[in-house]
């Protein structure tokens, strides 16, 4: 078992529920205050979960520079009230943020024994071995 600090354990819960927000407001047609604050919960848990000096430099390293002005700037424009627009630009932020880590996200879940086999399944595989490659460094 993994041992937290009351702080991770803090940031954990705000992720979570800003997750939670996110999912939420997008399932109720894009609301704008959902997403709002869904976005501000999500960025302060990570912020507590691997401390704010971390945050920055991964946030604000220079090759990844691109990828935080769209994430931020999706999460300024939901915030302005263009909820649409701005999940677009989140979603692609966040992906070219986190592409480093889809080559570990995917093996973990070919570890799992039920997900494990369906990403196998010859028709999904090439899509995931696709999506599990990557060329850049985290």
């Amino acid at each position: 078992m993994i041992s937290l600090t009351d702080s991770q354990k803090i940031g954990m819960g705000l992720t979570g529920f800003g997750v939670f927000f996110l999912f939420f407001g997008m399932i109720l047609f894009f609301d704008k205050a959902l997403l709002a604050i869904g976005n501000i919960l999500f960025v302060a848990g990570l912020s507590f979960v691997i401390g704010l000096e971390r945050t920055f430099r991964f946030f604000f390293q220079k090759h990844k520079m691109k990828a935080t002005s769209f994430f931020l700037g999706g999460v300024l424009v939901v915030l302005i009230g263009w909820p649409i627009i701005g999940v677009v630009l989140e979603i692609y932020g966040f992906f070219l943020l986190f592409r480093g880590f889809f080559p570990v996200i995917v093996g973990f879940i070919r570890r799992i024994p039920v997900l494990g086999s369906i990403l196998n399944l010859p028709f999904i595989s090439a899509y995931v071995d696709k999506a599990g490659e990557s060329n850049t460094m985290v």
